[in-house]
């Protein structure tokens, strides 16, 4: 009896191994169908994708970043990465920039150079206010 149960549960195992055992059917066509439905141009393909979609624009928006960080200046207006509004009044040597929060209290943050998110020019006021 369970000699019987083991032969049925393992016959059809047996199948689907020679099934998988079997020489792959060889694609026959144009080339670009060849390199398509092999494996490795398939991985190559999908690489080259991650690489341009994802890793290009990366890339470019850090080289941006870090071109608009090394341009801060006195007096410029910009936004920190928690949201806080200010102006530039010192950047020290040491990546540290001191910004003026408060007019009339005269409110100064230190905050790092690389918490500062973007830089508010004029022609963005003039587009926020009605």
């Amino acid at each position: 009896m369970l000699e019987s149960q083991f032969l049925t549960f393992m016959v059809p195992i047996g199948n689907r191994i020679g099934l998988l055992a079997q020489d792959a059917v060889p694609v026959e066509g144009p080339a670009w169908q060849q390199i398509l439905f092999n494996p490795i141009g398939m991985i190559t393909i999908l690489v080259v994708l991650f690489y341009v979609m994802v890793l290009l624009p990366e890339r470019r928006n850090r080289n941006e970043l870090t071109k608009r960080l090394a341009a801060l200046k006195k007096n410029d207006r910009v936004v920190t990465v928690g949201g806080i509004h200010g102006t530039i009044v010192n950047i020290t040597e040491s990546d540290k920039v001191v910004i003026r929060v408060d007019e009339n209290n005269n409110t100064r943050l230190h905050v790092n150079r690389s918490a500062v998110s973007r830089v508010i020019s004029d022609d963005d006021d003039k587009s926020v206010k009605p």
